[in-house]
C-alpha cells in the first residue's frame, strides 16, 4: 500500500507570520510616529515584507492601521459573558483601563486622536475603530437588558457616551487614574445598584453575605 503522508501547510503559516508582522508594524510605528507620516512602505519595510504582500490583505494604509487596532483591542479587551451585566461592564471597564496604559496601544491611540484632528483620513479611522468599541459595550448592555438587568427605559446609547466620554477625558488629559477601582467605580456609577438588576451568580452571592452577617 503505497500512502503519503499530508504535508504540513507551510504557506499558510508564512502568511499568518506575514500578517502578523504587518500589524505589529503598523501599530508600532503609528505608536512612535510623532508627527512622522506612516506610510505603506514603512509599514512594509518594518514588517520586512513587500508591498505586494501587504496590498494582498488591505487595500490603503487606513485599512491597515484600522486593523492593527482593532485586532490589538480583540486581544486585550475582549468581550465578556459572565451571565452577569455588572461582572462584563466591570470586566470590560477594567481591562480597557489597563490596556490604555500598556505600549503599543496608548501611544498610538493618541497619536491617532492628535493626527485625527488635521487628517481627515485619519479621523475616518478613528470614528471607525471607536464604533467597534462602542458596538462591544452595546452587546454587553444589551445581554443585560435581555436579562432583565436594566430596565427597558434606560437609555444604552447615552450609557455608552457617558462610560467612553470618561474614559476618553481621562485617557487624553490624564488628570485621574485608569486603574481598577475606577472601573469599579464607573461600573457602579452608570448601573446604580438600584437602576439595574443583579445578575442570578450576584444576588446569590448577597444573599449568602446577608445570611452570613445575621
Amino acid at each position: 500500500m503505497n500512502s503519503k503522508e499530508p504535508r504540513p501547510h507551510t504557506g499558510r503559516r508564512r502568511n499568518e507570520a506575514a500578517r502578523r508582522a504587518i500589524l505589529d508594524a503598523a501599530l508600532g510605528l503609528l505608536a512612535d510616529a510623532d508627527g512622522a507620516p506612516v506610510s505603506v512602505e514603512t509599514i512594509a519595510r518594518a514588517a520586512g515584507v513587500g508591498k505586494q504582500t501587504l496590498y494582498r490583505w488591505w487595500p490603503s494604509k487606513g485599512a491597515v492601521l484600522l486593523d492593527a487596532l482593532t485586532d490589538r483591542a480583540a486581544q486585550d479587551v475582549p468581550v465578556p459573558d459572565t451571565g452577569s451585566l455588572r461582572r462584563d461592564l466591570r470586566a470590560l471597564a477594567t481591562a480597557t483601563f489597563r490596556a490604555s496604559q500598556r505600549p503599543p496601544a496608548a501611544p498610538a491611540l493618541r497619536t491617532l486622536v492628535r493626527e485625527a484632528a488635521r487628517d481627515p483620513h485619519l479621523a475616518d479611522l478613528l470614528r471607525t475603530f471607536t464604533e467597534s468599541r462602542r458596538a462591544d459595550l452595546r452587546r454587553i448592555l444589551q445581554r443585560g437588558r435581555d436579562r432583565g438587568e436594566l430596565p427597558a427605559d434606560r437609555d444604552v446609547e447615552l450609557l455608552i457616551d457617558q462610560f467612553y466620554g470618561f474614559f476618553w477625558y481621562r485617557f487624553l488629559l490624564g488628570h485621574g487614574p485608569l486603574d481598577t477601582p475606577t472601573a469599579e467605580r464607573i461600573t457602579d456609577s452608570l448601573l446604580g445598584w438600584a437602576g439595574a438588576a443583579e445578575g442570578p451568580q450576584e444576588s446569590s452571592t448577597a444573599a449568602t453575605a446577608s445570611i452570613s452577617t445575621s
